[in-house]
């Protein structure tokens, strides 16, 4: 008898947990979602250094349309950056047809982390020319 209620009330447990856990973990966030994110985070918390814009580089991985990246460099504490941020989504933002290699821009980067940066954003654009 003993054994039959403790396996019942292990049984029990079991299923409460795992019901916990479906419901509380929430919906995983897509790659947009957090690239969004890091973008709000950079404009609350991001300082602001000269750059210049490199080029603006599409690629066709076969699927979909085409992801634009604008590749850009900029210097923090004696230190050089390049990077590149996928701009597919923020078209209405950048002209692309006047990013040629040098036009200035701004780049908003994360102090704590300067390899974290942005030129453009829902809110906020760099592009100087």
């Amino acid at each position: 008898m003993i054994p039959l209620r403790v396996y019942s009330l292990l049984a029990v447990g079991v299923v409460v947990a795992l019901a916990l856990y479906f419901l509380l973990r929430g919906k995983r966030k897509t790659a947009e979602d957090l690239e969004r994110e890091r973008r709000e985070m950079l404009n609350e918390i991001g300082r602001i250094t000269d750059g210049a814009v490199v080029d603006v580089h599409e690629i066709n991985s076969g699927t979909e349309k085409p992801a634009t990246m604008l590749i850009y460099h900029y210097d923090v504490a004696g230190v050089s950056y390049e990077a590149s941020q996928d701009v597919t989504y923020l078209r209405q933002r950048v002209n692309l047809h006047s990013c040629r290699l040098g036009v200035p821009a701004s780049v908003r980067y994360d102090p704590q982390n300067p390899g974290n940066s942005m030129v453009v954003s829902e809110t906020w654009s760099g592009i100087r020319g």
